[in-house]
């Protein structure tokens, strides 16, 4: 194939799931246990469920990359088109949450080729697939394109290029949309719904938010935590008949409310930033180096070369609520790490209080691990990013112990975070084998645990259900209540509404926000 006209479409796959289930290595209990599911070749399903009731670990085994004996323990089967997932090697493809995981090389064409590559298809013929997968998704650019330019939707509609290219008859979407402004969900699903289209491939599609899929899909299969099928059929039947099982066991339903923000009285200033430039600077390697005043050393334009191209005013005082909003991409994790003193400033001012400081010094950027953990906690967008032990008992008493907290104080500390955050009954396990919203919420656990009065929070709520997201919303709002500080990088608009943030918009086009 010399051109760009659309490829025969691959043949739609078959999925057989006969009493499946999956425990990883030292885990337990079992991820996912007594699944039996049929879904027909071309069906669109919608799979729904509690965080951790394995709805990622199903999408990992059809993909075939849970691993081998070494990594877990497997019962029953899992068949595509008659054959072990491994054994059908090019006829599916996943596409994860995170648009970044998924960026392979630096450029555009080389990236969406690279799959393809791998499966041995001929040049002319993988070129030809290249250029159809980036306009089937709407993604017109050109093939030398830098990948690290992209926003968040177009790395995410990027990928499923790469996918498309592959020519896979099933679709395996592991809430795709979940780190994406809403301008963004809605160009991977217009993708999505452009690819189901032209291909006809079968499509799995896991979400906690319903709305953004549900015209989209033709079934529902809710996965009942306790193992098996809690739900199957028809979106609207699934929905209205079952509301009360699927409202307990924590589905977003289209008529879920937000709770009401909490009325706060905001205390004594403790951060504020003028003209705040920020970027992620080659010019300062580390902390060490900004301790000793390097970057005050630097001129001011060696800096700002690096600079995103906005500026930032802002104030966060005691008890106040900040939410920080912007399209995917436009530097709002950038922002969020500055402001936790974790980025150094590459123009501007950004001063704590005398308060907060506490004889740490103005600049949040100077200071040293430990002067952080009680005054600026952060949660990084990537909640593996943060991890350090190899339990989640050990990973919540990482910071108490850093402060020479009596054992007795971290023991305590550690419990009642892990009752918070509904993590009690994983206390023993691995951090890295969780469940992606369970990882989101120990993420958050490990600065509650310091108990830092400015919370800094990337993208809180992804991958929550509709339980676990309220209990973060109260524990959020209550230490708001106490006096805490919360600033919030998030595309979360219920979320910012529920714990009464304020907003500030990150705008690439503008000079500055007030």
């Amino acid at each position: 194939m010399s051109d760009s006209r659309s490829p025969r479409p691959p043949a739609p796959v078959a999925v057989r799931v006969e009493d499946w289930g999956w425990r990883y290595a030292g885990r337990a209990a079992w991820a996912v246990r007594g699944l039996t599911l049929s879904v027909e070749p071309g069906e669109r399903v919608l799979l729904l469920g509690a965080s951790g009731a394995g709805k990622s670990t199903v999408l990992a085994g059809l993909a075939g990359v849970l691993g081998g004996d070494d990594d877990g323990e497997t019962e029953g089967s899992l068949l595509l088109d008659g054959r072990a997932p491994a054994e059908a090697r090019g006829r599916s493809g996943l596409l994860l949450q995170d648009p970044d995981a998924q960026v392979i090389l630096a450029r555009v064409g080389d990236d969406v080729a690279f799959a393809c590559e791998n499966l041995g298809v001929p040049r002319d013929e993988l070129w030809a697939r290249v250029r159809w997968s980036l306009d089937a998704v709407g993604l017109d650019l050109p093939l030398d394109r830098s990948t690290a330019q992209l926003s968040g939707g177009q790395k995410q509609r990027l990928a499923l290029a790469g996918l498309l290219a592959m020519r896979p008859g099933l679709l395996l979407l592991d809430e795709p949309t979940a780190n994406l402004d809403p301008e963004g969900a809605r160009e991977v699903r217009d993708a999505v719904a452009a690819v189901l289209a032209a291909s006809g491939a079968t499509m799995i599609v896991v979400e906690h938010r319903v709305p953004v899929w549900r015209d989209l899909v033709d079934r529902v299969v809710v996965v009942d935590a306790a193992g098996g099928v809690l739900a199957d059929g028809a979106p609207d039947a699934v929905l209205s008949d079952r509301a009360g099982d699927l409202r307990r066991a924590g589905v977003w339903l289209p008529d879920e409310t937000v709770p009401a923000a909490p009325t706060v009285a905001v205390g004594a200033p403790l951060l504020e930033a003028r003209e705040l430039a920020v970027g992620r600077s080659p010019l300062f390697s580390g902390r060490r180096r900004r301790a000793r005043g390097t970057n005050r050393r630097r001129p001011d334009d060696a800096r700002l070369e690096h600079a995103l191209p906005f500026l930032t005013d802002l104030a966060v005082a005691e008890g106040s609520a900040l939410a920080l909003t912007g399209r995917s991409g436009v530097g709002k994790s950038t922002l969020a790490l500055t402001l936790g003193g974790l980025l150094p400033r590459l123009g501007g001012t950004l001063g704590a209080s005398a308060g907060l400081a506490d004889g740490a010094g103005a600049d949040p950027g100077a200071w040293r691990s430990r002067d952080l953990l009680t005054r600026i906690g952060s949660v990084f967008q990537n909640p593996e990013h943060q991890f350090l032990a190899s339990t989640v008992r050990d990973e919540l008493a990482a910071g108490p112990r850093a402060l020479h907290l009596p054992a007795d104080a971290i023991d305590r500390r550690v419990a009642e975070v892990l009752e918070a955050l509904g993590l009690s009954a994983l206390a023993e396990a691995n951090p890295f084998t969780l469940s992606g919203g369970q990882k989101r919420r120990l993420s958050v656990g490990t600065a509650l645990a310091t108990r830092p009065r400015v919370l800094v929070l990337d993208e809180p709520t992804f991958g929550q259900d509709a339980n676990t997201w309220r209990g973060l919303v109260e524990l959020i709002a209550a230490l708001r209540a106490d006096g805490h500080a919360i600033i919030a990088a998030t595309h979360d608009a219920e979320f910012a509404s529920a714990v009464g943030a304020s907003e500030h918009r990150v705008d690439a086009q503008q000079e500055a926000a007030a």
